[in-house]
């Protein structure tokens, strides 16, 4: 059986609000429980009026306190945005909460515009990001467990000490698969949105890992787009609401999550298709032997440990049909 999880932005669908987003956030993770899923992952981003994930660690608390045996946690927490420090209170308190249950994963992105970012971290400078491994290895000690006679830190996280919460590594590029190959950490590469380099990727991260104690072997997650439901027709109906959605972002536009239309002809001209269809590569839709069809096909080719899944679908009951016939699908891969 193949390893399935949930990717969750909590989108705000045309015609609604942020509280609907976030109870129906909490439905999904409880269904996503019964059905199998493995984790339940909640992707920061900020400034966006369609998505009402900003607060992450408090979403991730949310979900979990909801929730009994899934796995919660960030995919990702955008660590330029945040102290290292903080990131460590936030998922030590967590992991105290709910242990056994929590994952960390970080992203070198803002996760949003220049001028939110500044917001957010008032004295972020240009370059900044480039601190990244820094960041992330002072994180890993405010979460590891001291050596016995180790000389105490000045500064801990409490909690958060000794939680020693998994940390992954996020990315759409090289750059974090061959930092993740180097600290000996999970990798999970964002190919639902930004597929160019996922072979690349999972080539560097593979062929250059090292050892740790807590991951003597790599492990890469991949994720997709899944639109599933009774036939192909309608499930090409039910996506087009994330072909509109990556539409308004090749204009530069946000916004909720439009409903879907009966057709995209005559919605983008042909650059636009051919770029929504780039980013949108990973992407299967279907029915369920097409989306088994799909899911196998990926795994072949990818030999990825770990799936997870995006899903952004206007109506929520079709939503929950979506991953249901997904969890279906991948417990015949």
């Amino acid at each position: 059986m193949t390893s399935l999880s949930v990717l969750d932005l909590a989108p705000i669908a045309e015609g609604s609000d942020a509280a609907t987003a976030l109870t129906c956030a909490l439905d999904l993770a409880q269904h996503a429980e019964r059905w199998g899923y493995r984790r339940y992952w909640l992707a920061e981003h900020h400034n966006m009026d369609g998505l009402a994930c900003s607060a992450t660690a408090v979403l991730v608390g949310h979900i979990a306190g909801g929730t009994h045996t899934i796995r919660v946690g960030s995919g990702g927490i955008m660590l330029p945005n945040h102290a290292p420090l903080v990131v460590a209170e936030q998922f030590g308190t967590l992991a105290t909460l709910y242990p056994g249950r929590i994952d960390l994963g970080l992203g070198r992105a803002p996760g949003t515009d220049q001028a939110t970012a500044r917001a957010l971290r008032r004295h972020l400078q240009a370059g900044d990001e480039e601190g990244f491994p820094q960041d992330v290895m002072e994180l890993q000690r405010y979460l590891a467990k001291p050596e016995p006679g180790e000389p105490g830190h000045a500064v801990r996280a409490i909690p958060g000490t000794g939680t020693q919460v998994p940390i992954w590594l996020l990315g759409s590029s090289l750059y974090s698969a061959q930092l993740a190959a180097w600290l000996g950490l999970p990798f999970a590469f964002a190919s639902h949105f930004a597929p160019d380099m996922l072979m690349q990727a999972l080539e560097v991260y593979r062929s250059s890992y090292r050892p740790s104690a807590e991951w003597p072997k790599p492990h890469a997650m991949v994720g997709m787009n899944v639109v599933a439901a009774d036939t192909d027709e309608e499930a090409a109906r039910l996506y087009t609401s994330i072909q509109q959605r990556f539409l308004g972002m090749v204009r530069g536009r946000r916004g909720p999550l439009p409903p879907p239309v009966a057709s995209m002809d005559g919605l983008w001209n042909e650059a636009e298709r051919r770029q929504v269809e780039r980013m949108l590569a990973v992407s299967v839709v279907g029915s369920p032997s097409s989306v088994t069809q799909g899911l196998r096909a990926l795994l072949a080719r990818t030999g990825a440990d770990e799936l997870i899944v995006a899903g952004a679908i206007h109506d929520h009951a079709a939503r929950l049909r979506s991953y249901e016939l997904a969890a279906q699908c991948a417990a015949a891969c």
